[in-house]
């Protein structure tokens, strides 16, 4: 049974009495706290709740363990939203653990990720110390940017226990489309082709199971009918669709039932290659962000050929559940930890 601390004094003591210790929340990702015996896993699930939300600053503060899906049904009712579609909301996935992951959705493609809309932490160093970096407003050029710093940290710096971020107002309407592509180098011409028309799309995906490419225009009904309009006419193959697509994608459902599931960055420029890699390993991939990332999954990662077997990636799920490896970073990162972590107690994971 993993310690769930009712309080942070509680959470402190278990990370000062710990040789090694790794914090985790709703285990949406399991991959990411797949680790040995010797590590002390610590629950931030009972460290829930906003403490602050003012919508008329665009800005709300909830503590770790405070499930997506609570933060997104408040944002609702004030009519704000996050917009690079955290994952797995729907899942149960906490605030904390997507920040620790650094996972954006599709919304990234126009927005940005979930490093440009966190403002500030709060978090327990490896001697249980609290402290907070950033600031409770849009606007801020004090000091180390920690909040950037701990996003995609999986637990390796410190625990969180508070975040804040910037929300946007929501769109009224939304219209999605599809388009089908006979070749993965055909969805890189029409993805790059979307990207820079005068549509503003927030939202561009490509699937190579199906071969369709998915975009999503938010805004103004009336003037989104236009856009839709002027869309079809442009390309006389795309077909609207229903917005419960995003849904799919958010919640990671195009890989139900691969019991490994990866995230990797991507540009436009290597992604037909890319694609081309996975099927010719029968990994199934599905490209995200407008070509800027590409969650891979289905196959058997160790029997795929290079370049499939190198780079810098996410794992999220994995079959031979071996221990996750270290967090790794900079120079300048390695000297952040040796203040935040001296006795090496989340290093060590």
């Amino acid at each position: 049974m993993i310690p769930a601390p009712a309080n942070i004094e509680e959470l402190a003591e278990i990370i000062r009495s710990s040789e090694k210790v790794l914090a985790v929340g709703a285990r949406t990702k399991p991959a990411l706290s797949t680790t040995d015996s010797s590590v002390q896993l610590v629950s931030t699930r009972n460290l829930t709740g906003i403490v602050e939300y003012d919508p008329a600053e665009f800005t709300f503060t909830a503590k770790a363990g405070t499930p997506l899906r609570e933060i997104v049904r408040i944002l609702e009712e004030r009519g704000q939203y996050l917009p690079f579609d955290p994952p797995l909301v729907e899942s149960g996935a906490t605030i904390g653990g997507t920040v620790a992951a650094g996972l954006s959705g599709p919304g990234r493609f126009r927005y940005g990720g979930i490093r440009d809309f966190i403002l500030a932490v709060e978090f327990l160093d490896g001697n249980g110390g609290r402290f907070r970096g950033g600031a409770k407003v849009v606007k801020n050029a004090a000091g180390f940017d920690l909040p950037k710093f701990f996003t995609g940290s999986c637990g390796r710096v410190g625990v969180l226990t508070e975040v804040t971020f910037k929300v946007f107002p929501r769109p009224p309407a939304t219209r999605s489309f599809r388009i089908p592509c006979a070749t993965p180098a055909e969805a890189v011409e029409l993805i790059a082709t979307v990207a820079r028309s005068r549509r503003e799309f927030d939202a561009i995906d490509y699937q190579s199971e199906s071969g369709e490419v998915f975009s999503r225009m938010r805004g103004p009904a009336d003037a989104l009918d236009a856009l839709a309009a002027d869309l079809r006419h442009e390309f006389p193959r795309a077909e609207s669709i229903g917005d419960a697509i995003w849904d799919d994608i958010t919640e990671l459902r195009f890989a139900t039932g691969s019991e490994w599931l990866e995230k990797r960055p991507l540009t436009l420029g290597t992604m037909a290659g890319f694609v081309g890699e996975c099927a010719r390993a029968e990994i199934k991939c599905h490209v995200s962000g407008g070509g800027s990332f590409v969650w891979m999954h289905g196959g058997n990662l160790t029997h795929a050929r290079h370049p499939l077997t190198s780079g810098t990636g996410c794992i999220i799920r994995n079959c031979a559940r071996q221990p996750t490896t270290a967090y790794s970073g900079s120079v300048f990162d390695s000297r952040l930890r040796d203040a935040f972590d001296p006795a090496r107690r989340f290093r060590g994971v």
